[in-house]
């Protein structure tokens, strides 16, 4: 059975929570419909001429790429322009294009979590956080016949969680009053009469990404008719996420092995290089894309080089002069999202018709003579 372009997405935005990405970034599903069956996935990094015509040759319905292919609002939709002729050939082929930019990039396991296991990086931490994940605290009544699978459904749900302990919770005994009134269906008791039930008070801990889900878990395994519970804000912080990622080398390096090592890593055929090539490298900061403004950010984190892309001349000297070295890989590498993407989410479709590919096309716009 082949799987529903929105059940396609939901899967994607576990890995890749649309809530993730910075504000005002360009993301979400930019052209066509997810409402039919998808044959084919195709994951990209950029979508060009080149790219629309493997996925027509490939029959793709779906185009999973990184960067977007509307950037800002369209004055005129004319099939005789570059760009034009592109939505002409996704919309003659009901192809339609789905954008994960910086919440890929953001998201465990994404983009920058690539670059830095590729490099061999390990004990990491952000450059910068973006989205720290808010906690409440979840309080529902339940009768004490039910008590575990309300906690269980919660618990599934992604409800409990505090640092590294998961199944968290408090309960505590007391008595609850209701009067179903007319009309009503209550799990215990009858309309008109009021009852005096023996329910626990249930505390549990939840994230307001998982908010939803947990409360609509718990709503489904609860057996009355109305469920009683409560949400309340909490002070402490949740889980942080964010852009950029520092890590170590398992033994230090100098800085032109680090580049060999990085050319390998992310199959570039050149890379640019800022520093003494035979300084000692063991703290690495890593960021697709472009990333000169985060300069200071991987000095404050105490990085001794960063890798990323599109380094300009002066942010090149100014990082010189700061201490810091730079190796600019280009900002094609993060092509590497291609085959970590699509093996994903092959994996979370297998029980399924629906098939992903990795896209085959190169899309570096440069020539390295």
């Amino acid at each position: 059975m082949l799987a529903k372009g929105q059940t396609v997405i939901q899967i994607f935005e576990q890995f890749s929570p649309k809530h993730l990405a910075v504000h005002d970034d360009k993301i979400g599903l930019q052209l066509g419909t997810l409402q039919k069956d998808i044959r084919k996935v195709l994951i990209t990094l950029d979508v060009t001429c080149a790219v629309v015509e493997e996925a027509i040759q490939e029959q793709v319905d779906l185009i999973i790429a990184h960067h977007a292919i509307i950037y800002r609002p369209l004055s005129h939709l004319q099939t005789d322009t570059p760009a034009g002729r592109l939505y002409e050939r996704l919309i003659k082929h009901d192809i339609a294009v789905y954008i994960a930019h910086t919440n890929l990039d953001v998201a465990e396991g994404g983009v920058n979590d690539m670059m830095a296991e590729a490099l061999g990086l390990f004990d990491l931490s952000y450059l910068e956080a973006v989205y720290t994940d808010k906690l409440k605290k979840l309080v529902c009544y339940v009768p004490q016949t039910h008590h575990q699978q309300v906690l269980d459904a919660l618990f599934a749900a992604g409800a409990g969680s505090i640092g590294p302990y998961s199944n968290c919770s408090f309960s505590s005994p007391g008595t609850g009053t209701f009067l179903p009134q007319e009309g009503t269906h209550p799990f215990i008791g009858e309309p008109g009469q009021l009852e005096r039930v023996q329910e626990v008070r249930v505390e549990t801990i939840v994230p307001e990404s998982l908010q939803r889900k947990a409360v609509q878990a718990m709503i489904k395994a609860h057996p009355y008719e109305e469920v009683a519970y409560d949400l309340y804000p909490l002070e402490q912080a949740g889980r942080v996420h964010g852009l950029g990622r520092v890590g170590k080398l398992p033994a230090a390096v100098t800085l032109r092995e680090l580049a060999e090592l990085a050319k390998s890593a992310f199959d570039v055929p050149a890379v640019r290089v800022v520093g003494d090539l035979e300084r000692p490298i063991r703290k690495v900061a890593v960021l697709g894309g472009s990333g000169g403004r985060y300069v200071r950010h991987a000095i404050f984190a105490g990085a001794d080089v960063l890798v990323t892309g599109d380094i300009d001349y002066h942010t090149a000297h100014d990082a010189d002069a700061a201490g810091i070295a730079l190796l600019d890989v280009g900002h094609n590498v993060e092509k590497i999202l291609k085959r970590g993407v699509a093996a994903y989410l092959a994996a979370q479709l297998a029980n399924t018709a629906t098939q992903v590919l990795a896209s085959q096309v190169d899309t570096e716009p440069f020539k390295f003579l």
